[in-house]
């Protein structure tokens, strides 16, 4: 079943699996401990790298599911949303979500975590990202030319690399293994200078 093919994202359907989608995501996020700011910031201080470890796992996990629904016949790759790449504005909104992470401690998701877990650091992050996501939305008709430079084709990284899906799975499946790999050695090695 695909609500974006289909143009189910709005009805019913689509906003009640949203809604068990989310619960689900938020549970796991919380029992990864990322309803702590103290936990996430921590990747800052390479004290501690959950944060790279979930988000890698899960990125990973997605890719190869994906691929095996796809060679069994139960997920077209083709229709997939792919939202296009817009290279000037999403590097200026990493840089700035970026920055948030570091000075709030938290990310949205991770905030709407602490909320439920009675987090008030967590409240008053999401009261400013409220306020700037209205302060964008009041300015970005006066953005014009900005909001589309660097516009580049729809399609996945691996068919911008010019490489089969599976291909781009593995490098993925490698890469985090890599990270997974390094991490844990930097967390032993500030692990042994602390001690």
């Amino acid at each position: 079943m695909n609500l974006f093919a289909n143009g189910q994202l709005d009805t019913p359907l689509g906003l009640l699996l949203a809604l068990v989608v989310g619960l689900g995501f938020g549970f796991w996020l919380e029992r990864a401990g990322f309803g702590s700011s103290r936990k996430l910031t921590a990747i800052f201080y390479l004290q501690d790298f959950a944060v790279l470890k979930v988000m890698f796992s899960a990125m990973a996990t997605a890719a190869v599911v994906l691929q095996v629904l796809a060679a069994t016949g139960h997920v077209r790759l083709d229709e997939l949303f792919a939202p296009p790449s817009v290279l000037l504005p999403q590097v200026l909104g990493g840089l700035l979500f970026g920055a948030g992470f570091v000075v709030g401690g938290w990310c949205p998701g991770t905030a709407a975590v602490g909320l439920a877990s009675g987090k008030i650091d967590a409240a008053v992050f999401l009261l400013g990202a409220g306020i700037g996501s209205l302060v964008f939305a009041t300015v970005q008709p006066q953005l014009g030319d900005l909001l589309t430079m660097g516009t580049c084709a729809i399609g996945s990284l691996p068919e911008q690399a010019g490489i089969s899906p599976v291909t781009g799975t593995v490098v993925l499946v490698v890469i985090a293994l890599a990270a997974f790999l390094g991490a844990s050695r930097v967390e032993a090695r500030m692990a042994r200078r602390n001690a």
